[in-house]
Parts: structure tokens; C-alpha cells; sequence
């Protein structure tokens, strides 16, 4: 049984909540030596300079030791200027403290080493960020979507927090945070915080998150915002373009909390708002507590792809409140969030849609399965020595979905649900690693319900290669039907006009590009897009799909709007494949190339490490 060290107690809700520190693999991406000295509480001071491209003040660290004797605190760093370091005693009487910055190592960054004296209870550090800082993106205004006031956002995960805060950057630990921001007078500040006392542009602002969280969770975001309420518990911050559609597509988020904590517990964070970024933002969605931060690619009018909303708030269960210790144990914060996801999709627009969704993840793992390493088609990863981010396919979020699906499947959805709301409850604001989560589940399942499901089942699932056999499906009627249609056009029996796509959802659109031949000939491409209008389509899910089909095909009707594609959006999601298949195409290659060149300084940093991966083959 893992040792457990009380840290503090936290008034949360109306009701007293004990967080825990407890011992945990170690973590190989981070120098931090939480097992001597950790950070209980982080404030925050810092100035947002546009004209430098820079945040520049002090992080505050108010300490724990776990061990007394322990004279030095490491945090990690990464990309950042360190200016000076205080530390004060148990009086508060503030004095220089002697640091020193370690040698780079390419994926981690520098550790950060401060000494300590036998009374220290705090270090100030004063630092700036660089144009190295790796969590941070700075948009002039002309890459916004106002395009008249520059734009700053954060993206903390996996280990980027480091980049921008010098801090312990393992989700081992959790911290409770305040911070006050300097900003522009014209632009507002907002944060994974307590946002709710920052009605004013007044360039000054507080922000406080009595939960403690881990490092990837702190976020920040300043621009031209605005807000726009949905709901007494869930609104809109947006530049003023997408606001108003924001506010209409994501009208269901505080359906989706009452069902999610009728499921799995009251939520327990207070407030749920979205964020909607820049078009240039890597991700689809990011769980930031409070605030999840929302690419505008899913704003399609239709509430078709509204699932990344319910993704994002199951992430306040599942990655929030419980949190994988470290990066080989993704799939515990992503398989949890994609079972919490489709059940909330079930529950809030039918088992039909919920079912159609599952199955399109299915064929998306599938194809990541054949593209990956058989070792990185496990659920429990081993990373040491590689970039955490590479923990971030379809395997931790599907297969991991998969195994908790199974588990269902075998036991009933009483007795899982049960299992899931006790999981929860249990680990609430503590880091979990796949040892441990086994051990509950032996506990709380495997044992109570002996022969259903063998331990030795769950481990091929957890330590396996690949996708074992009788995984479970779903089947989709409109989906079978979306088929059957389909080879009726291709063998000539029906026309394109005969297919009722007027009532399709973009779900079947989906399903019905992604079963067609990948050698389909020029002129079927040119009859589906002049009946369709597929390359002209809006929606990017949509819109990638075809270009996936058609980009190989060497069909030129499309290269024009992937060109605008490439150029208008950075979700890595979309653009880092379309750049794959365009450099996997000799004929292509030079567009590629060109392409890159204009956009690249419109993409993340991530973003641009990815594609300089596929351009370095």
C-alpha cells in the first residue's frame, strides 16, 4: 500500500477536503525533488509585455519539507531568464538565496537549484520568458480573429508549464495557485482560476485556485475577450466574432454538467466556462479546470461536434480530480474521459449519435495502432527518454476507453457506474498510477465479482501490444445503412443524387468518406465533389476527411482550399496529417514546403515540432 502524506486540508464546497501527497513512480521528465521539499501553494506576479513577446515577474513557492534536513528545492525550467531568487525564513524576513541553473538536457529543460537554510519557508523566484518558451504563443493582431489587438495563450501540458513558470512540473504534485496579472488596459486576462472578481479591463488582475492541481493545469490566456453567459454556472469568453455562435453551439454545457454529476459525482470545481482560441490554438480542447480552452474548429452551427465539450468537462473528473502521476499512465486521465465522454453523449443527444461516435474513434485507433511502434500501442507507456508528448494518440484515449467499455460490458453499468463514482470519491485530488488503479480494481471488482473478468485479461489490456480480440463495438444502424448506400453507388446501381445526405449527420458524412476505396478514380472524385461540394466543405472534420482521401489521389480540385486550410488553422489534429500525406506525395512535396513557409509562424510551437518531425521524416 503506497505511503500517504497529508499536505493540507482545503475548505472546498462547502465541505472539508483532505489533499494528499502520495509516493508515486518516479517521474523521468522531471528534475523536481518533491520526495524532499515541494511547493504546497504558487502565487503569482507577472506582466504581460506584447512589444517583447514576454512575461516577466516573480513566482512564489510556500514550501513543504518532507524532509528537514533537505537544503535545496529543484524546480524545472525551461527557456527562461532567472534574474534572482529570495527565500524566507518562518519571521518573513525576505534574503537572497543562491541558485543555479543545471546543465540543458533537450527534453526537459534545466533544473533550477535553490539553497535552502533550516528556516526557509518560501522562494521568490524573478524571472522573463524567451522566445524559447514553449507554452506560450504570441499572436500579433493580425493573426486573431478581431485582428486588432494582439492575443497571448498558454498550453501547459504535457511538460511546457516549465516554459513559462520555473516550478515542479510533475502531475505528482498538486498545487493550489494565485497569481496577479498586468496586462494592456485594452485586454483581458483570464486563467484556470477563479475568474468571476475580473469584470473590469482595468490592465490588473487577481485570480485565485483554492484546488490544488498539477502544473500542466495552470493556464493563462489575455486578448481582445469578452463574455457572454449560457447558463448561471457556464459562459463564453471569446473575442466578440465568436461569442454569439459560441454561445449558441456549446448551448447544452450545463446539460451536460447535470448528467456528469448525476453520473460520477457532484462536479467540483465551482464554475464551468470555455474559452474559444484563435484558429491557431493545437488542440481541440484543453481541460484547463474552470476555464476549458475551445478551438473554434468545432463551431459548425450544428452542435455536430460538441462531443470535444463533453470530452473537456468529463476531464473534471477524470484528469482534474484524479490525475495520472506521471506521462507512461496517460491513458488513466484519457481512457476514463473518452468512457465519460460517450456516456454523456448518450445520455444528452441518444444512444444513435453516441454509437456513431464510438465507432469513428474505433477506426481512428485502428489506424494509429498500424502507424505505431508495437510498444507505443500499450496503455502503459515507457517514455524515459522521450518527449511525453509522444504518450498523446488514439491508444490512451481509445483503447483505454475500450478496456473501461469491457469492463462494463462484463460487469453491468450498475455495478461499473458504482466502481467508477467510488474511484472518484476515493482518489479525489490525488495523482493515480496504473499500479495502484489496478489494485483498486482488483478490490473493488475483480474480487468482489470473481470469474467475470481475469487480472490477467485487464494487464494484456494494460501492458499488451495492440487490439486484443472481442473488443467492444457498438453498432450503428445509420451507419450500416450509410454502407449498404454506398456500394450501391460504387457497383452503379444508384446515382449520387439517390442518397438521402440532406439528413445526414456530419457523422455519417464521415463514416461514408471514410469507407471510400482509397483508389477511387479522378472522375468519382470529381462526380462526389461536384454533387457534394466536399472540398468547399466548412465543416473541418469534414473537410480533412475528403483531403485525406483525395491528397494521395493527386486530385488538384483540392489543393487550393488545403492550401487555405493549412494557412487558417493549427490544430495539430488536422494540419500534421495533411502535411504527412503531402510529403508522402512526390508530386506534392514543394507545395508542402511552400505552404509550411507562409504558415509556420502562424502555429504553436507544438504544432511546429510536429510538422518539422514529418518534414525531418
Amino acid at each position: 500500500m503506497l505511503k500517504l502524506w497529508i499536505l493540507t486540508t482545503l475548505l472546498l464546497s462547502s465541505c472539508l477536503s483532505v489533499f494528499v501527497v502520495k509516493a508515486a513512480p518516479v517521474d523521468h521528465h522531471s528534475f523536481a525533488n518533491i520526495a524532499e521539499v515541494y511547493t504546497n501553494k504558487l502565487s503569482l506576479d507577472l506582466t504581460v509585455d506584447f512589444e517583447q513577446q514576454q512575461l516577466h515577474g516573480f513566482a512564489e513557492h510556500t514550501l513543504t519539507r518532507k524532509d528537514p534536513k533537505s537544503n535545496q528545492l529543484i524546480l524545472d525550467s525551461r527557456a527562461l531568464v532567472i534574474e534572482k531568487v529570495l527565500q524566507a525564513d518562518d519571521q518573513g524576513a525576505w534574503r537572497t538565496a543562491a541558485f543555479k541553473l543545471g546543465a540543458v538536457d533537450a527534453i526537459k529543460g534545466q533544473p533550477l537549484t535553490i539553497q535552502l537554510t533550516p528556516t526557509s519557508t518560501k522562494v521568490r523566484v524573478y524571472y522573463r520568458t524567451t522566445a524559447e518558451s514553449s507554452g506560450l504563443q504570441w499572436l500579433n493582431a493580425a493573426q486573431t480573429s478581431e485582428k486588432q489587438q494582439p492575443f497571448l495563450f498558454s498550453q501547459s501540458q504535457a511538460i511546457h508549464a516549465r516554459s513559462w513558470i520555473p516550478l515542479q512540473d510533475t502531475p505528482a504534485l498538486r498545487v493550489s495557485y494565485q497569481a496577479r496579472i498586468r496586462t494592456p488596459k485594452q485586454l483581458m486576462a483570464v486563467m484556470s482560476a477563479d475568474n468571476s472578481k475580473n469584470t473590469e479591463r482595468d490592465g490588473d488582475y487577481q485570480f485565485v485556485m483554492p484546488q490544488p492541481i498539477p502544473a500542466y493545469l495552470i493556464a493563462i490566456a489575455v486578448g481582445d475577450l469578452h463574455f457572454q453567459p449560457m447558463s448561471d454556472q457556464t459562459g463564453i469568453y471569446a473575442e466578440k466574432t465568436w461569442l454569439a455562435k459560441a454561445a449558441a453551439e456549446f448551448s447544452d454545457t450545463q446539460k451536460m454538467m447535470d448528467v456528469a454529476s448525476k453520473l460520477y459525482g457532484e462536479y467540483p470545481w465551482g464554475r464551468y466556462d470555455l474559452l474559444i482560441l484563435p484558429a491557431s490554438f493545437p488542440f481541440g480542447g484543453m481541460e484547463n479546470p474552470r476555464l476549458s480552452f475551445i478551438t473554434p474548429t468545432v463551431i459548425t452551427g450544428d452542435k455536430s461536434l460538441v462531443s470535444l465539450i463533453a470530452h473537456e468537462l468529463a476531464h473534471s473528473w477524470s484528469g482534474n480530480l484524479v490525475t495520472n502521476s506521471n506521462w507512461n499512465d496517460l491513458w488513466l486521465n484519457e481512457g476514463f474521459t473518452n468512457f465519460f465522454e460517450n456516456r454523456l453523449m448518450a445520455e444528452v443527444y441518444g444512444p444513435a449519435r453516441a454509437a456513431m461516435e464510438y465507432s469513428l474513434s474505433v477506426k481512428d485507433l485502428q489506424r494509429d495502432i498500424a502507424e505505431l511502434e508495437p510498444a507505443d500501442t500499450a496503455l502503459q507507456l515507457q517514455l524515459t527518454g522521450r518527449d511525453p508528448d509522444d504518450a498523446f494518440s488514439q491508444v490512451a484515449y481509445v483503447k483505454g476507453q475500450l478496456l473501461l467499455q469491457l469492463l462494463e460490458n462484463k460487469f453491468g453499468r450498475e455495478k461499473f457506474d458504482a466502481f467508477i463514482s467510488a474511484y472518484f470519491k476515493k482518489f479525489a485530488f490525488q495523482s493515480m498510477d496504473t499500479q495502484t488503479f489496478l489494485q483498486f480494481l482488483q478490490q473493488q471488482l475483480l474480487d468482489k465479482y470473481p470469474g467475470v473478468v481475469s487480472k490477467t485479461e485487464v494487464e494484456q489490456w494494460v501492458f499488451g501490444a495492440g487490439l486484443p480480440a472481442g473488443f467492444p463495438m457498438q453498432h450503428s444502424d445509420a451507419f450500416a445503412l450509410v454502407s449498404k448506400q454506398l456500394q450501391a453507388w460504387l457497383q452503379q446501381d444508384i446515382t449520387l443524387s439517390a442518397l438521402p445526405t440532406k439528413t445526414w449527420t456530419v457523422h455519417e458524412w464521415l463514416h461514408f468518406i471514410n469507407q471510400l476505396p482509397r483508389d477511387l478514380a479522378p472522375a468519382k472524385l470529381a462526380e462526389l465533389d461536384a454533387a457534394f461540394a466536399l472540398s468547399q466543405s466548412s465543416n473541418a472534420e469534414i473537410f480533412v476527411a475528403w483531403s485525406r482521401l483525395t491528397i494521395p489521389l493527386n486530385y488538384l480540385p483540392v489543393m487550393p482550399q488545403v492550401q487555405q486550410f493549412l494557412l487558417n488553422v493549427g490544430r495539430t489534429k488536422f494540419v500534421v496529417p495533411l502535411y504527412r500525406l503531402l510529403l508522402e506525395n512526390p508530386a506534392q512535396q514543394g507545395f508542402a514546403k511552400e505552404i509550411y513557409q507562409q504558415a509556420k509562424p502562424g502555429y504553436h510551437p507544438l504544432t511546429q515540432a510536429q510538422i518539422d518531425k514529418a518534414f525531418a521524416g
